[in-house]
């Protein structure tokens, strides 16, 4: 498995305008691959070849005096921003075609010098080389002092130099890492996330929402309106930027650190974790968009999958429309739908619910039921009890002697095969699209599990 080890550096003033010159060149060339494809679409023109595209922009691009300075950085940084170029037409096209699940990708878009993330990549052929002494030396840039928090499994394959809002720069080494199946344990859990309590297990475990953003709101508050007073273009508001950056750096990191080790835990303690696949991009878009931004769900269910990945153990997401909430887990009886804040509820059944534990235990039971039927395990839903009484139109009809719509009702003893007993139906007046058929409309058992 390869994995990503992000550590911090600091460069010196000098090697910052080496990397911001680096930042440029690969922002420039990437740019100009874009545009070049834009354009040939436009006219009309073949597709121009990933081999084409180096060739017109790094190898003859530097010959000539526009594009002569991109000689000053490594040629592997150059190629690289083509690469990201390419693998991002790559996922739009695969993604109009349907070889990639998902939510459709956009095209690519052209990058800015101003956008809060800047990023550079060496791979092996650039030479790149971590020294005894703990410093990243990078061709042309120089070593750079790296702090790091654990050592390195194995030689990286490539390192990225990253710079984010708050101005800081990290080295994000690509390492690859035998998987460490975990001793195997009995303990299985569903997971059912939310807003209040971040994650309820199916066990009865409760975790409260931490609620980071919130709880730095007042400062961010007072950030961002020392931020807005500040004139345009001054440098002022440059460093009011840079400080509104950090805080929410801060948070964002506050948050990494504790969904690791949540996820971490849960992963060793379990043998199979279950959660729902939920839709966050349309989570995001209601009025609890905040909350559901400062939760960071996806971010947790990646960690709890590749995480699950590598210890051995088993992750499964159910489906966002399976109806856990609702959903009685011990008779198996579907409900009426609740309002959020009604968070207890009874099953006509006699059982007495947690909206959150009861869900979570309904994750667990379909994503068990999932993962057998995937090992070819035979998997047969429970036993549902019916109504004692059948609903109908009327409700006297179902031991009523009368006809009901043309349907004449057998006598005691009355033989279905003889000639006395067949009647002929007839349509009544009406539009077809009502669905009658020749027999008597029915209402569904307002319990019915199956058509709900």
């Amino acid at each position: 498995m390869q994995l990503r080890y992000n550590v911090r550096v600091y460069p010196t003033p000098g090697q910052q305008i080496e990397l911001a010159r680096a930042f440029g060149c690969a922002r420039v060339v990437f740019n100009d691959g874009l545009r070049l494809r834009q354009q040939a679409r436009e006219a009309g023109e073949k597709y121009i070849s990933d081999g084409e595209l180096s060739r017109r922009l790094i190898t003859e691009a530097k010959l000539t005096p526009e594009r002569a300075w991109l000689g000053e950085v490594s040629a592997v940084v150059l190629q690289q921003a083509l690469a990201d170029l390419n693998t991002a037409y790559r996922n739009f096209f695969n993604s109009l075609s349907g070889k990639r699940k998902g939510r459709t990708v956009a095209p690519p878009r052209f990058r800015f010098r101003k956008d809060n993330r800047q990023a550079i990549r060496f791979t092996k052929n650039s030479r790149f080389k971590v020294l005894d002494n703990g410093r990243l030396r990078l061709p042309k840039i120089g070593d750079l002092a790296v702090r790091w928090s654990r050592t390195l499994p194995s030689d990286p394959s490539s390192v990225a130099i990253i710079r984010d809002a708050a101005g800081r720069y990290f080295a994000s080494f690509v390492v690859q890492v035998a998987d460490e199946a975990l001793p195997p344990v009995e303990s299985e859990i569903g997971i059912d996330l939310g807003l209040t309590h971040f994650a309820v297990m199916s066990d009865g475990t409760k975790v409260a929402a931490p609620k980071f953003l919130r709880r730095t709101a007042r400062k961010l508050k007072r950030l961002q309106q020392d931020l807005s007073r500040k004139q345009r273009g001054s440098q002022n508001r440059s460093k009011a930027v840079v400080k509104v950056a950090r805080a929410h750096a801060r948070v964002a990191d506050t948050r990494r650190d504790w969904q690791h080790k949540l996820s971490t835990q849960i992963i060793r303690e379990n043998q199979a974790v279950y959660v729902e696949n939920l839709c966050v991009v349309g989570l995001g878009r209601t009025r609890l968009a905040k909350s559901v931004h400062d939760a960071g769900w996806a971010s947790f269910t990646a960690m709890l999958e590749y995480k699950a990945a590598r210890y051995g153990r088993i992750f499964g997401r159910v489906n966002r429309f399976f109806p856990s909430t609702r959903m009685c887990s011990d008779c198996g009886r579907i409900n009426e739908k609740t309002a959020l804040n009604v968070r207890t509820w009874d099953c006509p059944c006699g059982s007495h619910h947690d909206r959150d534990v009861n869900a979570a235990i309904n994750v667990l039971a379909a994503g068990q039921a999932e993962s057998r039927n995937d090992r070819g395990a035979q998997i047969r839903p429970g036993l549902v009890p019916a109504p004692r009484n059948e609903a109908v139109t009327h409700p006297d009809a179902a031991c009523s002697t009368r006809s009901v719509e043309g349907i004449s009702v057998l006598q005691g003893g009355e033989d279905v095969n003889s000639a006395t007993s067949r009647t002929t139906t007839t349509r009544p007046p009406g539009p077809r699209s009502t669905g009658w058929s020749g027999g008597p409309r029915c209402a569904l058992p307002a319990t019915c599990s199956t058509w709900r």
